[in-house]
């Protein structure tokens, strides 16, 4: 056992002898502080033998790898849910115009009147074709005695057969005359086509129209049904009949039963997304053209090779993952992604099922770098004392 030096004439037992000389205390003190001193000096050797040993016995500690944490990807049936923003529309609406001109005379509908179908909605001022009406009947009337004495001169060989066939050429242009006044006639009315309501009032009584002006506009209120659009990515997993939900941001929280009625044939080149209509198994109370709506659609289950979200990398070269191979080094994979569904994303190309990609830990990393994995995943584990749940907390 090897002393501690005190350095210096500041030692204890210097300090004592030069005490015990200047007799400055009594011979009982001087005794008490050199055990002090001696008590002081074994304590210190112990320690050092503590401290010597403890140095010698600790092991040399192995260099550990680069810590991350894994995920080993398998290919799975998913069946992924879409909510997607959307407007109300009424798929069946006709707008009602003038198709001859005239004054209004009776116009008795507003918006938000529910009308039968074949009821008068407008009505026009028919004085004048009236009059040419009755006109062309007295024409016509005049027409056929021309031509019944026509016909009863050529039998009597008294008129020729060109007075004959322009005596019916006459009578045929009379009746065409007439029923062309009666088309005109019934124009000046405007009954609904079908039961509905209107939705526009263009026009009020008393005012002169010509031909093709807009009068009003009618609605099926049952032809309501929700437009949304959807990715590309998600058309071919979804199709007419599908069920869905439709949730009215002004009706609350309430989800009402639906179905995908319509699936339009062409995408936008602006966003690659098809608009997509679908309708309700029932209108719910409040609904209304133009609110704003949130579809949920399910696809139906697909295998798919899904990684977490916050695996996937991007650089100027595109998009990649790191993975850990067969020796535990790191590997980059260049990867083509597919849709995104929560928190994880479908990869299309670049690994396959079995793969064990890294999720956290990407500072430092890099190619051929060996790797130490912290997770409690299955597979292959080269996971050492030093990896502890504070490594990974502090793992970027």
């Amino acid at each position: 056992m090897t002393a501690p030096r005190w350095a210096g004439a500041r030692g204890p037992l210097a300090i004592a002898a030069r005490m015990s000389r200047r007799g400055r205390r009594s011979h009982g003190a001087a005794l008490a502080l050199c055990a002090v001193v001696a008590v002081a000096l074994l304590a210190g050797c112990q320690q050092a033998e503590q401290d010597g040993g403890t140095a010698a016995e600790e092991p040399r500690r192995e260099p550990r790898g680069h810590l991350v944490t894994t995920v080993v990807t398998e290919r799975a049936p998913v069946s992924t849910q879409h909510e997607r923003p959307g407007t109300l529309r009424l798929r069946r609406v006709v707008r009602l115009y003038a198709e001859e001109e005239g004054r209004i005379e009776q116009l008795e509908v507003f918006e938000g009147d529910r009308v039968a179908r074949g009821e008068l909605l407008v009505r026009l001022e028919d004085d004048v074709l009236r009059a040419e009406l009755d006109k062309t009947r007295a024409t016509l009337a005049q027409e056929r005695l021309d031509l019944k004495r026509f016909q009863d001169l050529a039998k009597r060989n008294a008129a020729s057969q060109d007075d004959l066939a322009q005596a019916r050429t006459a009578l045929a242009l009379a009746e065409a005359d007439l029923k062309l006044l009666e088309i005109r006639l019934a124009d000046t009315r405007i009954t609904a086509p079908f039961a509905g309501v209107i939705t526009e009032r263009l026009a009020e009584p008393g005012d002169f129209v010509t031909k093709n002006t807009q009068l009003l506009t009618l609605a099926d209120p049952d032809s309501l049904a929700a437009e949304v659009y959807v990715s590309e990515l998600v058309l071919p997993h979804i199709s007419e009949g599908d069920p869905a939900r439709i949730r009215i941001d002004a009706l609350g929280s309430r989800r009402f039963a639906g179905e995908i009625l319509r699936i339009h044939p062409t995408l936008s080149e602006a966003n690659r997304q098809a608009e997509v209509e679908i309708r309700f198994e029932t209108i719910p109370d409040g609904a209304r053209a133009g609110q704003f709506v949130r579809a949920e659609l399910a696809t139906a289950a697909v295998e798919r090779l899904l990684v977490p979200f916050r695996a996937l990398r991007q650089d100027r070269d595109g998009q990649f993952v790191w993975v850990m191979d067969a020796e535990g080094q790191a590997a980059r994979r260049p990867v083509r992604t597919g849709i995104r569904i929560a928190d994880q994303v479908e990869i299309l190309e670049g690994i396959e099922s079995g793969a064990r990609v890294v999720t956290r830990g990407f500072l430092g990393i890099a190619e051929g770098k060996k790797l130490t994995r912290v997770d409690d995943d299955a597979g292959p584990a080269i996971a050492t004392p030093d990896a502890t749940p504070e490594d990974v907390d502090s793992m970027p």
